[in-house]
């Protein structure tokens, strides 16, 4: 792994971008009733999980929060070398008809969202389909944009945004890195 270049976020700016998203959230879809959060992992499930505890402080009210594993649905399995790991969805609730806000680290090229979005309208048909990113890094090959975006920082292709969670990484930060 390439050194980190440069901080775009440290741990209290990621704390303040997603409870500006949460208030954004609680706003749009005015309150939380039909809503529920879903991570697309790996680090979009902890960062929906953040979001959903600052929905409940925000709002008193807990937001369902699902985990969705869009290995199988990429256009580029293929590419990806002879046996991708795959792991199970974690979805114990009905989509039919809620506001779903898919949550994901890095916004790229639209690519993992829209495989995002063909697992969960497999699962049912939501009302919407929302999308929460930390970093928006632009070059979209598809017509996809956030709903809510916790820093836009436009990169180079030549260029690699790198988000830290404490979870898995143990600590918070995410980085612009030079390849």
């Amino acid at each position: 792994m390439v050194a980190p270049e440069k901080t775009i976020l440290d741990e209290a700016a990621i704390r303040r971008a997603l409870t500006r998203i949460a208030h954004e959230i609680i706003e749009r879809n005015k309150g939380v009733s039909d809503s529920i959060l879903v991570g697309i992992r790996t680090r979009g499930i902890y960062l929906a999980r953040r979001l959903a505890e600052r929905i409940r402080q925000i709002e008193g009210e807990e937001v369902p929060v699902g985990e969705l594993d869009i290995t199988l649905y990429r256009d580029d399995l293929s590419e990806k070398g002879a046996q991708p790991e795959v792991r199970d969805s974690d979805i114990p609730f009905e989509i039919q008809g809620k506001s779903v806000v898919l949550v994901d680290d890095v916004l790229y090229t639209g690519r993992t969202v829209r495989a995002a979005m063909d697992a969960l309208i497999d699962r049912g048909r939501p009302n919407t389909i929302q999308l929460a990113v930390l970093v928006d890094r632009g070059h979209r090959e598809l017509p996809i944009r956030a709903d809510y975006v916790g820093k836009n920082v436009p990169t180079s292709k030549s260029e690699i945004i790198a988000v830290m969670v404490s979870e898995i990484d143990r600590n918070d930060g995410v980085f612009l890195q030079k390849t």
